[in-house]
């Protein structure tokens, strides 16, 4: 059981990955973009291919790197000569990368009553522009509480009114809708205006 436990640690502390002596098959499929480089280094010709881990292990001792198994789950697992914290820092940076290339979606909520006066809708208008705008979407509902349920046509012209006045800065994403006691639309803003 304690052996268990010091494999699980290992592989936690290789980030998921085996390593070296934890990669228990017979043959592996080596890859990588620096085999030509090893190749000089050990003297021998090392291609990408299927090889047996015996050898692979002895080519990474002797150019002093790790055989790091990538894709347990192919047939044979393919593997990586090369520096492991090297290759670790290399992935955590590229991870980052597409992190922050991932378009944040950012939705801003409009409240409205079903008796929402003018004023109060000019002003969430005006600001659901802004919003629009700067590149969010906008999710408009109407609220019922109580008996104001019985407004619900109130709420869906409300809501009708305020799509028609965003024309210009976004599209609703599909017709309003109920739900439970909200009857709410989403506003995406148009691609133009996220430029400005």
């Amino acid at each position: 059981m304690a052996r268990e436990t010091n494999y699980r640690r290992r592989q936690e502390d290789n980030a998921g990955y085996r390593v070296n002596d934890q990669i228990r098959v017979r043959e592996i499929r080596l890859v990588g973009d620096n085999l030509e480089e090893l190749s000089k280094d050990l003297g021998t010709k090392v291609e990408t291919g299927i090889y047996h881990i015996q050898q692979a292990l002895r080519w990474a001792d002797e150019a002093g790197l790790d055989l790091v198994e990538i894709s347990p789950n192919a047939n044979p697992p393919v593997c990586r000569i090369t520096d492991f914290k090297k290759f670790l820092y290399l992935r955590k940076k590229k991870e980052k990368e597409i992190k922050a290339n991932t378009a944040k979606t950012v939705i801003k909520e409009v409240r409205f009553g079903p008796n929402t006066d003018d004023h109060d809708f000019e002003f969430k208008l005006r600001h659901s522009k802004k919003f629009l705008e700067e590149g969010a979407k906008v999710k408009a509902y109407v609220h019922f509480k109580g008996r104001t349920i019985v407004y619900k046509d109130r709420g869906g012209d409300l809501l009708e009114r305020f799509v028609k006045e965003l024309e210009d800065f976004g599209a609703p994403e599909s017709p309003p809708r109920m739900e439970g006691r909200r009857m709410h639309v989403i506003i995406a803003p148009k691609k133009e205006s996220k430029k400005k």
